[in-house]
């Protein structure tokens, strides 16, 4: 993505937003506001007549799902960048749209450093991501440790909770199964539980992720 002046087309059924866009692109240099939509289907009408090199769509479309249209966008143009925009920052949300392709994911409110900084970061690295939802995500893969529990029953609990088997924990610690279950049986000691399920909420219940 060399242009210096890259096309930017901006799907938000919010007409409010609309000219805070338009008063952010009037300040910048390397970028231009090429068209303003407020459904995917208008945006797609007019996509051949625009050409971005950047959309940025709403997650919740007012016609057409936003992650959804990633690809109807990719097969007009496998080289256009799509940045998702929404309220909800959930992971699982998040996961979703990079997983169908999204170069970038935004939480709004979005202020006109936040959506510089975005732009810059898609036309540099290929990809942006709000720094709300960063921190979420590294709050996520990080890894928790308590007290009640051993170093090796707390390496444990972190391999169940990425859905780990007695197998594959036991391969991955260089233990045996059985080990891996005398562990087990002591964290549903330790937690009162009988079982993976009920441990999981119960460790959901002490903030374990």
């Amino acid at each position: 993505m060399k242009s210096s002046n890259l096309k930017i087309m901006v799907i938000d059924s919010d007409l409010s937003f609309h000219q805070n866009y338009q008063t952010y692109f009037n300040n910048y240099v390397d970028y231009s506001l090429a068209g303003m939509y407020t459904s995917v289907n208008g945006a797609l009408l007019h996509y051949n007549e625009v050409q971005p090199n950047i959309i940025l769509t709403e997650v919740a479309g007012a016609d057409v799902d936003g992650i959804e249209a990633i690809h109807q966008f990719k097969k007009l143009d496998p080289s256009v960048k799509v940045v998702m925009l929404s309220t909800n920052n959930d992971f699982e949300l998040v996961k979703k749209a990079f997983k169908n392709g999204a170069n970038g994911y935004l939480s709004k409110p979005i202020n006109e450093h936040r959506l510089y900084s975005a732009l810059e970061g898609v036309k540099e690295e290929g990809a942006a991501i709000s720094s709300d939802i960063a921190k979420k995500i590294m709050a996520m893969f990080q890894r928790k440790n308590y007290a009640s529990f051993s170093k090796r029953e707390n390496q444990i609990i972190d391999f169940l909770s990425q859905g780990g088997t007695y197998k594959s924990i036991a391969e991955s610690l260089f233990i045996t199964a059985s080990a891996v279950n005398f562990h087990i049986q002591n964290i549903y000691l330790k937690l009162n539980v009988n079982s993976k399920s009920e441990a999981l909420i119960k460790l959901r219940e002490l903030e374990a992720f």
